[in-house]
């Protein structure tokens, strides 16, 4: 073997194992859905009698489906919104540039630095007043707002990536603002866009602190279902890991199936 092929075989092999630990963990967790609550305590085997038992039990104490429709509606709800704020935000600064400009960027950053139990308080109170607990319109705002910063830094630095020569030239034949946007600015950085939204999507999907605080029944997603199979009695392994399972389920094929636009928005713009 040559020099080369040995050092891709050496990457590809490095690649392989990291990629084995991080999916290890999710693997455990699907077999261990398999198992009965006794096997999953006492047994740490890959080899076992498997039960659907677990999944049944699952389904019977609570609906699977309401769960999931609420965190699509959530999820996609609050990306669309948050797309359709950032958009023309991101456009303003990366086009449109005044000296607050990066300082503005820098201060919604961060935002995400401010741990969410710090404002829980006054944001439980004012959906308390507003009637928005436990509803699927308040959780899409607080998932909007908290993704907000993450979708306009990525929208702006996809939009500095285009040549302005292109939205001026679109000026000299006549174009506007709204024009300029929909027609030029939108088809060259949908890539980019498409990436920015997946992520968004991702993000709320996995988030549980917001869900779990000002949710309870109506319009409680997946994360909440998930948190209802620990109890005072403890952690009911195999039923935790079945309802973890069916929750991680949709989005991980998401993610599979989106995977090219991801990794071709996300390097977008890197070679001109």
């Amino acid at each position: 073997m040559t020099n080369s092929t040995l050092r891709r075989f050496g990457i590809g092999l490095l690649a392989w194992a990291v990629a084995f630990v991080i999916f290890f963990p999710i693997f455990w967790m699907m077999l261990t859905g398999f198992k009965t609550e006794a096997d999953a305590i006492a047994d740490p085997s890959l080899i076992f009698p498997p039960t659907l038992d677990s999944y049944a039990e699952v389904q019977q104490r609570a609906d699977y489906f309401k769960f999931a429709l609420n965190s699509v509606i959530v999820s996609f709800g609050s990306t669309i919104l948050a797309l359709l704020i950032a958009i023309p935000s991101a456009y303003s600064m990366a086009f449109l540039p005044t000296k607050r400009t990066k300082g503005t960027l820098l201060w919604m950053l961060s935002t995400k630095m401010l741990p969410p139990v710090g404002v829980l308080v006054p944001i439980y109170l004012l959906f308390r007043d507003t009637g928005l607990l436990d509803t699927r319109t308040g959780l899409t705002i607080v998932y909007t707002l908290m993704n907000l910063p993450i979708v306009v830094w990525m929208l702006y630095t996809f939009f500095k990536d285009l040549p302005k020569d292109i939205l001026e030239a679109g000026r000299m034949d006549g174009a506007n603002t709204l024009q300029e946007v929909w027609h030029l600015l939108l088809p060259l950085t949908l890539p980019g866009i498409a990436s920015t939204g997946l992520l968004s999507v991702i993000l709320s999907w996995n988030e549980a602190f917001w869900s779990l605080n000002l949710t309870s029944s109506q319009a409680a997603p997946l994360t909440a279902y998930i948190a209802s199979f620990s109890s005072p009695e403890g952690l009911f392994w195999a039923k935790l890991s079945a309802a973890s399972t069916m929750a991680i389920a949709p989005i991980l094929v998401f993610g599979w199936l989106t995977q090219k636009q991801m990794v071709r928005g996300l390097t977008f713009g890197a070679v001109k």
